[in-house]
């Protein structure tokens, strides 16, 4: 995971809001799942591919060894559902998602399956990496530190990380829209974080 731009950095504060809740209120259960990208979703390179493709291209790619875990929106609801079903709170679940895909391949896989030809009938074009992107995603912080459930495809791990003064009140904080002021508090919570990037 490691997270190094706003979106990822966030999803990290999320999980860590959701420590604190649990340190706070042991009554309720609290827990996240960690997961990578989901076929179909709103977001998902899959329909900007194909409005690509409708456009007569070109297909835009960041890099050419760039590689994402993608999984389908039933499995991903059934996993999470089940996730839920097995943690008694404080759990921070990761999905096993198999082995990550070449955006590239996605893309020349898209193209075939509309009867085109990758580089002949529809160009790909490499745009560079943005600021805080990777090439790789890591679904673990610390992968010594996964166990496995007695689900075969849900792993988990404790919630970490949290020290000194409440993150919650560096969210409020955070809200007046100062967008500095929010990549430092960022920076402050998820050490990984660059910064480079517009809040």
């Amino acid at each position: 995971m490691n997270p190094t731009n706003v979106m990822g950095a966030t999803k990290r504060v999320a999980e860590l809001l959701l420590q604190e809740a649990q340190e706070a209120y042991p009554g309720t259960a609290y827990m996240a799942v960690r997961f990578g990208n989901v076929l179909g979703s709103r977001g998902s390179v899959v329909p900007k591919f194909e409005q690509q493709i409708a456009a007569g291209g070109p297909l835009t790619v960041t890099d050419p060894e760039m590689r994402r875990y993608f999984m389908l929106i039933p499995e991903a609801v059934s996993l999470v559902l089940q996730a839920g079903a097995l943690g008694t709170g404080g759990e921070l679940f990761v999905l096993d998602m198999g082995d990550p895909v070449r955006i590239v391949d996605l893309a020349e896989m898209i193209i075939r399956l509309h009867g085109l030809r990758p580089g002949v009938d529809i160009p790909i074009v490499f745009s560079g990496l943005r600021p805080g992107e990777k090439l790789f995603e890591e679904l673990f912080y610390d992968p010594q530190s996964v166990s496995r459930t007695s689900h075969d495809k849900i792993f988990f791990t404790r919630f970490g990380g949290l020290q000194g003064a409440k993150l919650s009140q560096a969210v409020e904080e955070a809200l007046g829209g100062d967008d500095p002021g929010v990549r430092e508090m960022l920076g402050r919570w998820v050490p990984t974080f660059r910064g480079t990037e517009k809040a």
